[in-house]
């Protein structure tokens, strides 16, 4: 499942928990977060309220006097002290350390001095957490992002009245589509929100998808004339299905026989362990990839390596190639141009034991058929029926 980002009137943490909670993130969850990462005494309000028309979760925390600020080293403790699970751990920690080095940056000194004010708040470590841990509990594998408003104006933060976006807001959202306004807004986009951005986005949504389910988190701000929202969607990838036909149970029409031009992108990678390489794989796979092999190769001074090679359509590759940049080791993508003949293919339902299994048939060239039952749906029959894979498999074979 994949999740698009739709920050018409900006995004900031608590609006992203806000909209994960009105997809189904539990409420007690998130109201026991703040024992969880081990800061007590703060207590979470949530909250239904409108924002123009719209009706909306609200998240406050009630925070007792904390430090003025947190060094990077502090913040990545309370992550790694914590039990989410490792791939949600280094995403928070790298939202954390990026703020800190664009702040070194923009202020001339080192991470390991700067002192983190706005995302180093107790609230912001909750909402950078919560996030991307929200995301996780409710099944998402991609984030993908619209159009991000920034806002206009002016904004008081811990160094003074900035123009809006703050420095650090702009620089992390360097590679994203941004629009400044609307007019006398002024901060729609906080440091926290785009450091969520930066994270979680793999890029601009997909042209096609399915959409299966909304969510609206309220921003604090409740102006006249306008929802001060962030939309999340859930949906799915994939190729968009027809109708069903007269027949119930046919899930998809019949793909025409032929050949066709695609992409193939190709890194060779030498110092990543392989359950990274596997999740980086399934990433590219979720976020629309045909096919994604990986393969043992020799590198440089005979270390040995692995190859993983992603099939792609060309409308997808350069976001396909930008999601292997980011979430392998590669300092480098090979893309070449291959052709496919793909055999037609149609997909049903079958029902055995009162479940329903997908089938997929292809046709086989000179006439016949073979047909394939999809894995998880065997497996999760198995497990609800208490038969093994091969009872569920031979009740599919023996249907007529």
């Amino acid at each position: 499942m994949i999740a698009i980002l739709d920050p018409f009137s900006g995004i900031a943490g608590d609006m992203t928990l806000g909209a994960l909670l009105d997809l189904g993130l539990d409420p007690d969850w998130l109201r026991a977060l703040p024992a969880t990462l081990g800061l007590e005494g703060v207590h979470v309000r949530i909250e239904r309220v409108k924002r123009g028309e719209i009706v909306s979760w609200k998240v406050d925390f009630d925070i007792p006097p904390q430090p003025h600020g947190r060094h990077l080293k502090h913040l990545k403790a309370i992550v790694e002290a914590s039990p989410a699970p490792t791939h949600v751990k280094a995403k928070a920690s790298a939202a954390f350390e990026a703020v800190a080095t664009i702040e070194a940056e923009i202020h001339g000194t080192t991470i390991e001095k700067v002192h983190l004010h706005e995302v180093g708040a107790v609230d912001a470590i909750l909402d950078i957490v919560g996030s991307i841990w929200g995301f996780d509990l409710i099944g998402v594998s991609a984030v993908y992002c619209g159009t991000i408003a920034l806002g206009d104006g002016f904004v008081d933060a811990a160094h003074g009245r900035l123009a809006v976006p703050a420095p650090a807001t702009l620089r992390l959202l360097e590679g994203q589509v941004v629009r400044s306004g609307p007019e006398g807004s002024g901060e729609l986009t906080t440091p926290t929100g785009a450091a969520l951005v930066k994270v979680l986005s793999l890029g601009a949504a997909p042209e096609t998808y399915r959409p299966m389910k909304s969510g609206y988190g309220a921003g604090t701000k409740d102006p006249a004339g306008r929802a001060n929202v962030l939309r999340i969607i859930l949906g799915e990838l994939g190729e968009v299905r027809g109708e069903e036909s007269e027949t119930p149970d046919l899930l998809a029409a019949v793909r025409d026989e032929e050949s066709e031009t695609l992409d193939l992108l190709a890194a060779d990678i030498d110092d990543m362990s392989g359950e990274y390489l596997a999740s980086a794989a399934d990433l590219l796979r979720e976020a629309g990839a045909l096919d994604v092999t990986l393969l043992q190769t020799m590198m440089k001074k005979g270390r040995p390596g692995v190859r993983i090679e992603v099939l792609c359509r060309p409308t997808d590759a350069d976001r396909l190639e930008a999601l292997l940049l980011r979430e392998s080791s590669t300092i480098g993508v090979r893309r070449t141009e291959v052709s496919r003949r793909a055999l037609p293919r149609s997909e049903a339902s079958v029902e055995v034991f009162g479940r329903q299994v997908s089938v997929k048939t292809v046709e086989l060239p000179g006439g016949g058929q073979r047909a394939k039952a999809e894995y998880e749906d065997v497996r999760r029959v198995a497990r609800e029926t208490g038969r093994t894979t091969a009872d569920v498999l031979e009740a599919i074979a023996k249907r007529p």
